[in-house]
């Protein structure tokens, strides 16, 4: 981790902001941790897992390290299908191009028993930035790409960017859905700067995923994290990340717990 770094920029105040510019008026936070009690806990086998990682924008590392250092967790628990969509092909070469299209073709195609959607990027009020098709992804295409790949499945969705509590419509707040966010509508959250390695959420997650068995568990345990990390930096406007857990995957498991 860089905290050392972080810590100096953070005693100047120019900690780095996951938000493409500053906006005025920006809408109602949706505050608050939404957690809806279900029946026992659902395990999927991670071979039966899709899972569909996006990196949206290329000004800063921590948003490709974000999705490679995911993938590699992913991998090792057992997931077979990963689709890697980026804002840099020279970094990733293989990868294709994260634009509205190619997120609802991959989750469109392959097979499957749940589905799990990380995106990590600049965002602002309209949603977030898919830098190399020169647009945004709102709340509603993703939630119309969702319903068209993955249905009724088990569906994780994890937006990790400035003012991505915009993607807690009451669209998106489906009984099959967990959704995480990295702020609420209001705020803006921390750590894409050119010298960061991961932003403050996307490193929350990470560090918290071996540990947790449920996606509530890993939401909760990031959520925690995230709260003492923008402490330590002397944040005096925290992100206030965000949770959905819909009533019929409260008990979903992480892939291979």
């Amino acid at each position: 981790m860089r905290l050392h770094i972080a810590a100096l920029i953070a005693m100047v105040g120019m900690v780095a902001a996951c938000t493409p510019e500053a906006s005025s008026g920006p809408p109602p936070s949706t505050r608050g941790t939404a957690i809806a009690t279900a029946p026992e806990a659902s395990s999927i086998p991670a071979a039966r897992w899709r899972a569909v990682l996006i990196a949206g924008d290329n000004n800063s590392p921590a948003f490709d390290n974000g999705i490679d250092a995911l993938r590699d967790k992913l991998a090792a628990r057992g997931v077979r299908d990963i689709r890697v969509l980026t804002s840099d092909p020279r970094r990733n070469p293989s990868a294709q191009v994260a634009s509205a299209a190619n997120i609802s073709s991959a989750l469109r195609s392959g097979g499957g028993e749940a589905c799990l959607v990380f995106i990590t990027s600049h965002g602002d009020e309209r949603g977030v930035v898919l830098k190399a098709a020169n647009g945004m992804l709102g709340a509603g295409t993703l939630d119309n790409a969702l319903d068209a790949g993955c249905g009724t499945r088990p569906t994780v969705v994890v937006v990790s960017a400035c003012h991505s509590g915009v993607f807690l419509t009451p669209a998106m707040r489906q009984p099959n859905r967990v959704v995480l966010t990295a702020a609420a509508a209001d705020r803006v959250s921390f750590g894409c700067g050119a010298g960061d390695e991961f932003t403050y959420y996307d490193q929350c997650l990470l560090q918290q995923f071996d540990g947790a068995s449920t996606w509530a568990g890993l939401a909760q345990a990031t959520q925690s994290c995230v709260t003492r990390l923008e402490q330590q930096m002397g944040i005096r406007r925290p992100s206030q990340p965000q949770i959905f857990i819909g009533p019929s995957v409260a008990g979903l498991r992480i892939p291979g717990r």
